[in-house]
């Protein structure tokens, strides 16, 4: 199963559209994950549209109609891997203790709000991801997303993907 991670979109304040090279990349995945602020609810439509499963919460600069829409947590099961999603974890000193708490029977916790990439390991196994932003980069040196597979209820082959500037 292929994997799409992204967050932090803010489209249409930090862009007018999600760059072409992640349209690519939503067309090639069987699953994306959205892990919150998107900001614009038409992005929310055109992903849902666009035919590969869309799993999806809302983030803290998301509005009533999006918050309708998406949960503040979701959880799902992909194909044996347990999987939940949340836009904020809270800082980032802790963070894998508090989340190896929270999230306890989590194979993958897949995060966003500070638009910077993340991967690590909680205590117990929780493997923590944020895919970073694809549109405002911050004080990052790229904007990013991730990308993965899922295996046997394995996560592999884990990408961080810079986009041009």
């Amino acid at each position: 199963m292929r994997l799409l991670m992204m967050a932090d979109t803010h489209v249409p304040k930090r862009a007018r559209d999600l760059p072409a090279r992640l349209w690519a990349a939503v067309d090639e995945a069987d699953v994306v994950i959205h892990a919150g602020d998107w900001v614009h609810e038409p992005l929310l439509d055109v992903l849902e549209a666009r035919g590969p499963r869309l799993i999806g919460v809302y983030g803290n600069n998301d509005g009533p109609e999006l918050r309708a829409r998406l949960p503040e947590i979701a959880q799902v099961d992909l194909a044996g891997l347990r999987v939940a999603v949340v836009h904020e974890t809270g800082p980032a000193a802790g963070r894998e203790r508090r989340c190896a708490e929270r999230f306890s029977g989590y194979d993958l916790l897949v995060f966003g709000h500070s638009h910077i990439p993340w991967d690590s390991e909680a205590p117990g196994g929780l493997r923590l991801l944020n895919p970073g932003s694809p549109t405002d980069r911050r004080r990052q040196p790229h904007a990013t997303y991730l990308t993965a597979e899922i295996t046997g209820g394995r996560l592999d082959d884990v990408v961080l993907h810079n986009l041009p500037r």
